[in-house]
């Protein structure tokens, strides 16, 4: 998101080592202190999301606070010019997206329901300085604006890891509207699978707008509209 210009980072926020990396989500551990930078008091209370957590950790994500989101901001040098009074909207902004994405991605799991009825989240890593390669071919020719961020997310299926790519655009036309974040969710092209899924949600796609079922996997058209299982609505108002 565009939530301030880049700055140096917080030396302070900064103070975690290498080794006490998250592997889950690439971050260093939760920092509920207040920034040097703010002079009110920030929300610590953290919001339970609706996606569940994989491998053998039990119950589902946990949200960021705003005291954590505040103090991510200053660590990655992008706080300034942030208003302590937003953060609420911002937090509530981040983690609507997130649900939004889980939905995303439980639609392409529908695919696999055969093989698993009860996909999780494994991991995730924000890699917002890397294009994929669909959103990089469409920046360079001119065709759609860069994505203000990229995330990839390791799902755990029942058992077998399987990665999706994220984009994530601003839509300035439709700027204070719910509809301004637009997501392009996918499997990665890095498995058979991947791009055997993409083939089959394209056709399922097509058919599905004329009001006919898949003609590969049989699934009903309207199957992608449905509310998905684990997919109940956002966790942060």
């Amino acid at each position: 998101m565009r939530f301030g210009k880049k700055k140096a980072p917080d030396p302070a926020a900064c103070a975690s080592s290498p080794e006490e990396i998250d592997p889950s989500n690439m971050m260093p551990p939760a920092n509920q202190e207040r920034s040097q930078y703010q002079s009110g008091e920030l929300s610590k209370e953290r919001v339970e999301s609706n996606i569940p957590r994989g491998a053998d950790a039990e119950g589902n994500w946990v949200y960021p606070s705003e005291q954590m989101f505040f103090n991510a901001l200053h660590r990655k040098g992008k706080g300034e010019g942030v208003q302590e009074e937003a953060m609420p909207a911002v937090v509530a902004i981040h983690n609507n997206m997130n649900e939004n994405t889980w939905r995303e991605v439980l639609k392409w799991e529908a695919l696999r329901k055969h093989e698993c009825d009860a996909p999780k989240l494994l991991r995730f890593m924000g890699r917002p300085d890397e294009l994929t390669l669909k959103a990089g071919l469409k920046y360079y020719s001119g065709l759609a604006p860069r994505p203000f961020d990229r995330h990839d997310w390791y799902d755990d299926r029942c058992g077998r890891e399987v990665r999706y790519v994220i984009d994530f655009y601003f839509n300035e036309e439709h700027a204070g509207r719910e509809d301004q974040f637009e997501l392009v969710v996918r499997p990665a092209l890095d498995s058979f699978d991947g791009a055997v899924d993409r083939t089959k949600m394209f056709i399922y796609v097509e058919f599905a707008k004329r009001g006919w079922p898949c003609p590969v996997s049989g699934m009903p058209g309207d199957l992608l509209s449905r509310e998905q299982p684990g997919s109940a609505g956002a966790a942060a108002a």
